[in-house]
């Protein structure tokens, strides 16, 4: 008896520190489609740190995980059975069922247009080499010309020509398809699993650093 009370007491400090761990520092999440090709595949999974955004900067260039800020999945997922439910909220299942991956490509304030006559996106006029995109898509074949509002962020997936982003969510104002700050979990910094892809992400940061400011 004694035997298995310690047991149980280890047990219930680790699933404490796991909970601790999901909620205040990092939580793994799963890729639940193709739309960050090639950087992220489908099935990946990813640890996301949650001290981004908070004691550090969200910026240009950052592969975030956030929240559906509203009407963005458009399908639904199967339902978790009961274990599969208590493990994700203990942080040892990974989540993802309604949450989205993108790349952040405008700050607050920064002015986003696709695309100038090299077919580049620019962001406060200067043009993004992106190396992150999928091969053989385009920057975006949506044009659009917006200014990021406060407290938000524009976003892209990498694989252009699959991804339902800020782009396909805007009416032209640049509030309707950016993403509440509050909104987002965290930022994804490392692959996982599966094994041969595990690998820190890059923010492509010698991509954004000719951004002026707005």
């Amino acid at each position: 008896m004694v035997f298995l009370r310690e047991v149980g007491l280890v047990i219930s400090i680790a699933l404490v520190i796991s909970f601790l761990v999901k909620t205040f520092l990092a939580q793994p999440f799963w890729i639940p489609s193709g739309s960050m090709n090639q950087t992220l595949i489908e099935g990946d999974r990813v640890v996301v740190s949650k001290l981004t955004p908070g004691p550090f900067d969200l910026n240009r260039g950052d592969v975030v995980v956030f929240e559906d800020p509203g009407g963005w999945l458009q399908t639904q997922t199967p339902e978790r059975g009961p274990v599969a439910t208590a493990l994700e909220f203990v942080g040892l299942y990974p989540a993802g069922d309604n949450h989205l991956i993108k790349r952040v490509i405008g700050m607050p304030g920064d002015r986003v247009v696709c695309c100038d006559r090299q077919q580049r996106l620019t962001v406060n006029g200067t043009p993004l080499t992106e190396p992150y995109v999928q091969p053989g898509d385009n920057p975006s074949d949506l044009r659009f010309d917006v200014r990021v509002p406060a407290g938000r962020v524009w976003v892209m997936g990498d694989h252009r020509s699959d991804s339902s982003d800020s782009r396909y969510h805007d009416d032209g104002t640049g509030r309707a398809g950016s993403v509440p700050i509050d909104k987002i979990t965290g930022r994804a910094v490392v692959i996982v699993w599966p094994v041969g892809r595990m690998g820190w992400l890059s923010d492509y940061s010698s991509t954004f650093d000719k951004v002026n400011d707005p």
